[in-house]
């Protein structure tokens, strides 16, 4: 790994606590490419994040999630989440998802810090997300659809999760036409630095296991903006 300083890869030996201790601090690693070994830290100077009551849902996407298409589970395939990330698309030729950043969130994953929203279809696993968890901030990676408005419906449960779990701080660490139209926005890396360091006060925990009408509530107020 390259750092600032370009320190050599062999003289860093990165591991999963490195790793949250850099989102700690508002850094984290990415790849050039999917068959780069070397990965680099980055700090933007614009931050993406989508406000927790500011989702954008369009009534074509509402009516596809209240005819639920797909079985929601959490953390149940982050191998096959990943490999769904870390793969090509039609809109996308290339990924920073390397196999150091795969063995790393795989031991992040095993420890629990890493969550994924699945949307499974057929017993088939058709789109998702996964992201790191960390007190009150939740740090999305990436996420990928083989249906339509997979990743978007998965996006959609992930932040009623949040909302449900008392989470603060959702960071897409940058911004896309596809996240902006979901109401992705960009703030100054101070005033991120300052909505971190909020979230990490507060002891939230990404609970896979609330009640189903509790989690629909939280999926209504989105869909509908009652969020209060």
């Amino acid at each position: 790994m390259i750092d600032s300083n370009n320190v050599p890869q062999e003289q860093i030996n990165l591991t999963p606590e490195i790793i949250l201790r850099a989102y700690s601090l508002g850094i984290f690693p990415m790849a050039k490419s999917r068959h780069d070994n070397e990965l680099f830290w980055v700090d933007p100077e614009l931050r993406g994040i989508i406000p927790l009551t500011g989702l954008h849902v369009s009534k074509s996407l509402r009516k596809q999630v209240l005819n639920k298409p797909f079985e929601i589970r959490y953390n149940t395939d982050f191998k096959g989440i990943i490999t769904g990330c870390a793969g090509h698309g039609k809109d996308r030729k290339e990924t920073w998802i390397n196999n150091e950043i795969v063995t790393l969130y795989s031991q992040l994953f095993e420890q629990g810090f890493v969550q994924t929203v699945e949307c499974w279809q057929d017993d088939l696993l058709v789109g998702g997300l996964y992201g790191i968890s960390l007190k009150g901030a939740f740090f999305g990676e990436s996420m990928f659809s083989h249906k339509s408005n997979a990743s978007k419906i998965a996006l959609i449960h992930l932040i009623a999760r949040l909302n449900e779990d008392g989470f603060t701080l959702l960071d897409t660490q940058f911004t896309t036409d596809h996240l902006i139209s979901l109401g992705a926005i960009e703030i100054a890396r101070s005033d991120y630095l300052d909505q971190l360091n909020k979230a990490l006060l507060i002891n939230a925990k990404f609970n896979t296991n609330s009640s189903d009408l509790l989690h629909q509530i939280h999926i209504n107020r989105l869909l509908y903006k009652e969020i209060e």
